[in-house]
């Protein structure tokens, strides 16, 4: 196990509209708040889903083309190859409560709307790397960031 503490940053709320998409824009939001590390919750509505089942290296993709309610939508944002980069989960159930989830993956599609809420986290630089082993951009920490000390006036 590897693990590493941070200390929390600013909160960003953000709704997002009709027809977004969800990764995209956390990765908006993100980028434009400057949050490079951080975790994110999310809750609204999606008229499409596209979500990722794990297995023997890839994702099989488990596409889901009605409307439905978010019941849960967890992640955390970090570098990966130079970029913010948003990893999530999420659950979401049909109008019959029928539940549904796996990794969110490009093609989540808001509905009526979705509710961001952002933390930053500060003290450690969280980023991605790539494992040949899983096939996986595992989460990794580099060292503590140094605090800038404030310069005394004169």
């Amino acid at each position: 196990m590897k693990y590493a503490e941070l200390k929390i940053g600013k909160t960003v709320f953000a709704r997002l509209s009709e027809n977004e998409d969800l990764l995209e824009m956390v990765t908006q939001v993100a980028t434009t708040a400057g949050i490079t590390a951080g975790f994110f919750m999310l809750i609204g509505t999606l008229k499409t889903a596209k979500l990722g089942f794990f297995h023997e290296g890839k994702y099989k993709v488990i596409d889901i083309q009605q409307p439905l309610e978010i019941v849960s939508c967890l992640g955390n944002i970090s570098i990966k190859e130079g970029k913010v980069f948003p990893h999530a989960h999420l659950s979401v159930s049909d109008e019959k409560g029928r539940v549904s989830g796996g990794h969110a993956m490009q093609g989540c599609l808001i509905g009526v709307t979705g509710e961001l809420v952002l933390i930053e986290t500060t003290g450690c630089r969280l980023f991605r790397k790539s494992d040949k082993k899983t096939n996986l951009s595992l989460l990794s920490f580099s060292e503590s960031v140094p605090k800038v000390r404030k310069r005394r006036s004169a």
